[in-house]
């Protein structure tokens, strides 16, 4: 089966003026067609590079690069034709209506007599009433839905999300995951990049992590999840907590959460900040999620 994407020990240099930076270094997965799969990293990873070279935006210093079996150089045609990317980036022409916007978009692959795909996007994405309005007058994340609409309007059978839902809201991220999940059980090909990861989690059957330019993890989500025998502490305080205990918890607000190796551990931790007095409340004992793998792995406790 040819691969919808296929990275071959991609590697990009640029050149700074402190000399030659590594931005991938031999970067090699293949995703199957069909696939959801998630591609994670920090900033400064490699995503964003890995990604401009997939959509033939930047070339690779090294290594080979295909969509649907067509190199992204040498049949770049094809290759973006069968490419549909939705950038984190918010890329818009003032001058036309949202229909108009897709319409061009439509002229721009050659696809004519595509007005009930539009029109399907167009409800699809919660765009319907939209769609006579001008690109200046949306908001911040109805403009976001037109990119992805954008993206889309071509019928490609690969879709490259990256972060699409960041900085929107609750409604835009249901309703996009809602049809992107679609599209997905109809047979395209979804890549995603995202900072939140309960996304990738609940929706991406694999995952790759990046971190310095380099593949550190690359597996189902279920196999990197079991990977991790941890207990999650999870509470919220306002008081804070003893040294022993900050030194490796992660705290978000009131929301603390620290790891434990066992019961014995557990009893441990609570026996600790009962003696230091920190008050506690809403406690709950879990697994590990991916937000834990993924900071055990770019902390470098797993390979």
């Amino acid at each position: 089966m040819i691969p919808a994407i296929s990275f071959q020990q991609v590697s990009k240099t640029f050149s700074t003026p402190r000399g030659a930076l590594q931005a991938l270094d031999a970067v090699s997965l293949d995703i199957a067609p069909g696939e959801f799969f998630g591609l994670l990293g920090p900033n400064g990873a490699g995503k964003t590079t890995l990604i401009s070279i997939l959509a033939g935006l930047s070339r690779a210093t090294t290594g080979r690069v295909r969509v649907m079996g067509h190199d992204v150089v040498d049949d770049y045609a094809a290759a973006r034709r069968s490419l549909g990317i939705v950038p984190q980036e918010l890329v818009f022409d003032p001058f036309f209506s949202v229909r108009e916007t897709l319409r061009i978009q439509s002229g721009y692959f050659g696809v004519k007599g595509n007005d009930a795909w539009i029109d399907e996007l167009l409800s699809g994405l919660g765009l319907a009433d939209k769609a006579g309005a001008n690109m200046r007058q949306l908001s911040g994340g109805m403009k976001r839905r037109v990119l992805v609409a954008q993206a889309l309007v071509h019928r490609p059978p690969v879709i490259v999300l990256d972060e699409p839902t960041a900085g929107v809201d609750v409604e835009l991220r249901q309703t996009l995951w809602q049809f992107i999940a679609r599209l997905n059980k109809e047979g395209h090909t979804v890549l995603l990049t995202t900072h939140y990861l309960e996304e990738a989690e609940a929706l991406c059957g694999r995952i790759a992590m990046l971190k310095q330019g380099r593949i550190v993890a690359l597996d189902r989500t279920s196999n990197l999840l079991a990977g991790t025998s941890s207990t999650m502490l999870r509470f919220k305080t306002d008081d804070p907590l003893p040294a022993a205990i900050a030194a490796h918890a992660r705290v978000t607000g009131r929301i603390a959460q620290v790891k434990a190796r066992d019961a014995a551990d557990v009893e441990q931790t609570l026996a600790t900040l009962r003696t230091a007095g920190v008050r506690i409340e809403d406690l709950e004992i879990g697994r590990a999620d991916l937000e834990d793998v993924f900071l055990d792995i770019m902390q470098g406790g797993r390979a």
